[in-house]
């Protein structure tokens, strides 16, 4: 039987599933049924083993795109938002990342291990969190008054290449030019793994070296270093377009395309911020 395999966006991992297969709310009128013909010793009635309640229908595709649709919307009006916001006023930027980065993370973490990732409320939210973030940010790396490389084209740019990375990777999931496999799975989830910890190491390093390993200062190391994060967020998008698939083909749930998109975005946020961070290097004096 055909399951969704393993992604490394966990937000897709931890979508409700019950057990013997299938996706929460389905399947439960046929288990129902069973438990009948156990008690009363009779032949259980002959139930769609897909029946779903008149209220609930299938996830398609075109579920998957409006939500995600919606989603950038939302994120794309808060970023601009805050991007004028800081342009205004240079004191906003630092509590803007802060406050929109921890928010943005912790509603991941209520939405991927309360199993809420379909509720619309959350991901909105976590849309407004992630776009006042981003707004600041991408301030602080382009504006010359933070010993940023200067342009708002770095910005255009960014999201010109977010996108035609995410373009680029569905068109090769859609033509099989690289499979899906458990071991590629094993892969990337291990690349990132590895990444983070890098992340972290270089981080606490910084506590104590100016510049840490020479990871985010923007020499060769740097450049490199941003590469291959943005090499894994890409090839992670296949990961993420196969668990959505898989999630279709098994009939779940139409709501459960917010958890799509939801998943889709932090991939997103994770590769423009990549783009925009080695843009920078490259741009800088």
């Amino acid at each position: 039987m055909s399951t969704v395999r393993t992604t490394s966006n966990p937000v897709f991992r931890n979508l409700p599933q019950q057990q013997g297969g299938g996706y929460a709310n389905f399947g439960s009128a046929a288990a129902g049924a069973g438990q009948f013909a156990n008690q009363y010793g009779q032949q259980p009635p002959q139930v769609d083993p897909w029946a779903r309640p008149q209220t609930s229908r299938a996830m398609t595709i075109d579920d998957v795109v409006t939500k995600t649709g919606i989603t950038l919307g939302v994120l794309s009006i808060a970023a601009i938002v805050s991007y004028l916001l800081v342009s205004g006023n240079s004191g906003l930027a630092v509590p803007f990342v802060i406050g929109g980065g921890l928010i943005g993370f912790v509603l991941v973490l209520v939405g991927t291990f309360g199993r809420k990732m379909d509720n619309p409320a959350i991901v909105l939210s976590y849309a407004v969190a992630e776009g006042v973030f981003l707004g600041a940010i991408s301030r602080l790396f382009t504006g010359v008054e933070f010993g940023g490389a200067g342009g708002s084209a770095l910005i255009g740019q960014a999201v010109l290449g977010t996108f035609g990375v995410f373009a680029g990777m569905l068109v090769v999931y859609k033509t099989g030019a690289i499979r899906v496999t458990p071991r590629f799975t094993r892969m990337i989830i291990g690349a990132m793994i590895g990444v983070l910890v890098l992340m972290l190491g270089n981080l606490i390093a910084s506590f104590f070296t100016d510049g840490g390993f020479g990871l985010r200062d923007g020499g060769p190391l740097a450049i490199v270093f941003s590469l291959v994060c943005i090499g894994i967020a890409a090839f992670s998008f296949l990961l993420d377009f196969d668990a959505a698939d898989q999630m279709i083909r098994q009939g779940a749930p139409d709501k459960a395309a917010w958890g799509v998109a939801f998943g889709l975005t932090i991939t997103l946020v994770w590769l423009y911020i990549e783009i925009l961070r080695l843009l920078s290097y490259f741009n800088s004096d």
